[in-house]
């Protein structure tokens, strides 16, 4: 998921060079030898779509300069220290001999020391709970895939901003209100595409280092939606982001609710500690209120911003998740044994 590589092309949109490592890239495709850093497949190209002058793809290079910077301040990451800690925690697993998982691949652990800031053993205990999240919610993620979820993206309820926001976070924004047909599309479906929008941002160096931060619009809520949201489902969201996303979930603000969101809330607020808790921030319209966390060069004009860069839709980001069928294959074939 990348952007404009040039300042040029940052000054362009009016915003600084960092803001543009993410959706939309100079036309021109990365090639590797080896198969591409970071993916668990031999895929040897960047997947890519081509949006006018513009190519949308992911961003699997480098971390930028600021994104190094904040990776030794907030994340402890050191040359010394990132080889020595990939090098115990691959000791460390292999004490799990039901755990199937990509041996002699640094970047995929790397993938989980990054959240817990280069300690190994709650790197390893990351990836117990990430993998036995699947198993327990096995109806949800058997042969999850781009491919099987085509319904989810047309509806255009779920997408990515074209820019990360000012410190560099990927935004995930999830429209559950009036642009949502519940008859439609299920709730399960809204959380198998999170689902695969999230692994896909795992694969980037730089959304390990920042992070993301989800925008729940829920303008146009209504009573009838209110109803697809039950206690289980409440509790699969929360554990999923508490205990089992190797990502760094920085923020969650809710915007445009009406009054009947309390009563959605409510379900969700038994299941919730206090660190996921003070990371939910109500906004309603107050559009000053989500400026003080989100800066209004990075928001579309729909949220009070400045932002003109066009919104990608759900269905151009499927066009280019189904060139990463071949990815997401390879991540499911990694897990605890069937037994």
């Amino acid at each position: 998921m990348k952007m404009l590589s040039t300042a040029a092309a940052a000054a362009a949109h009016g915003l600084p060079q960092h803001h543009t490592s993410a959706a939309v890239a100079l036309s021109r495709v990365a090639t590797f030898d080896s198969g591409v850093p970071t993916m668990l497949s031999d895929i040897d190209q960047l997947p890519s779509i081509q949006l006018g002058d513009f190519t949308l793809q992911f961003e699997l290079g480098e971390p930028t300069a600021m994104g190094k910077e904040v990776a030794i301040k907030e994340l402890r990451e050191a040359p010394e220290r990132q080889k020595e800690a990939a090098k115990e925690l691959a000791r460390l697993l292999q004490a799990e001999t039901d755990l199937h998982y990509p041996k002699d691949n640094e970047e995929w652990l790397i993938r989980f020391l990054r959240p817990c800031k280069y300690y190994p053993e709650s790197a390893r205990d990351l990836i117990k709970r990430y993998y036995s999240f699947k198993v327990k919610h096995s109806d949800v993620y058997n042969n999850l895939k781009p491919s099987g979820e085509a319904n989810i993206f047309k509806s255009n309820i779920l997408t990515v901003f074209p820019n990360r926001d000012q410190c560099g976070r990927r935004v995930l924004v999830l429209e559950l209100g009036k642009r949502w047909k519940h008859k439609q599309v299920s709730l399960d479906e809204v959380f198998k595409g999170a689902v695969i929008f999230l692994e896909a941002a795992m694969l980037e160096p730089e959304t390990q280092i920042h992070g993301a931060v989800v925008i729940f619009d829920m303008d146009g809520l209504s009573l009838q939606q209110t109803w697809q949201f039950t206690p289980p489902f409440a509790k699969r969201i929360v554990d999923w982001l508490q205990e089992s996303v190797p990502l760094r979930i920085k923020a969650i603000h809710i915007v445009n609710q009406p009054k009947i969101f309390n009563v959605v809330f409510a379900l969700f607020k038994p299941f919730l500690r206090e660190k996921l808790r003070s990371r939910i921030i109500f906004h309603g319209t107050d559009r000053d209120s989500l400026h003080k966390y989100m800066s209004p060069k990075c928001l579309p004009a729909a949220y009070g911003g400045i932002l003109e860069l066009k919104r990608v839709d759900g269905d151009q980001w499927y066009e280019l998740l189904l060139k990463c069928d071949t990815e997401f294959d390879a991540i499911n074939s990694y897990g605890y044994k069937k037994k």
